[in-house]
């Protein structure tokens, strides 16, 4: 399994529109509105915001991965957002966030959300990930470095 099995090009956005934390991560949710996956877009997002309240998600390096689980779902789904002007996270380093991951698991999927927020927080501390991400011109690129990258990878 790999992050790239949770998402596709319509779960991209090349470029939120997004001027604070709150509005991204509603941004990134609302892509799944009419996903079949998803049962109750307001329990993700309740869920996500909750965690978010615990400690902010801003992992530094101008990447965030808020996260949450929900039973809503069914399986985990996950997007991606990026901000060129970057947004204010709340990020531990002080810097403002351009890249933000999502992931949604479901309460019984705790290992494989673990490795997935893992394999994701590896793969962004990646300079040249990051760069890549950073000037890809359109979602079909950012998903394309994306599965470019994880092929780095083993299976989970």
């Amino acid at each position: 399994m790999k992050i790239s099995d949770f998402l596709s090009k319509d779960l991209f956005i090349a470029e939120l529109k997004s001027s604070d934390k709150n509005e991204a991560i509603n941004e990134l949710i609302d892509l799944f509105s009419s996903d079949p996956r998803v049962e109750d877009i307001e329990d993700v997002r309740k869920n996500v915001f909750e965690r978010e309240k615990i400690m902010s998600t801003g992992i530094g390096k101008g990447f965030a991965v808020p996260h949450g689980k929900s039973d809503s779902i069914k399986e985990i789904i996950a997007a991606f957002g990026r901000s060129i002007k970057g947004i204010d996270f709340d990020a531990i380093d002080g810097q403002p966030v351009n890249l933000i991951f999502l992931i949604v698991g479901r309460n019984d999927s705790i290992s494989t959300h673990i490795k997935l927020l893992s394999r994701i927080s590896r793969m962004m501390n990646k300079d040249d990930f990051r760069n890549r991400l950073l000037n890809a011109a359109n979602a079909e690129e950012l998903y394309k470095v994306f599965t470019e990258e994880e092929s780095n990878y083993f299976d989970l």
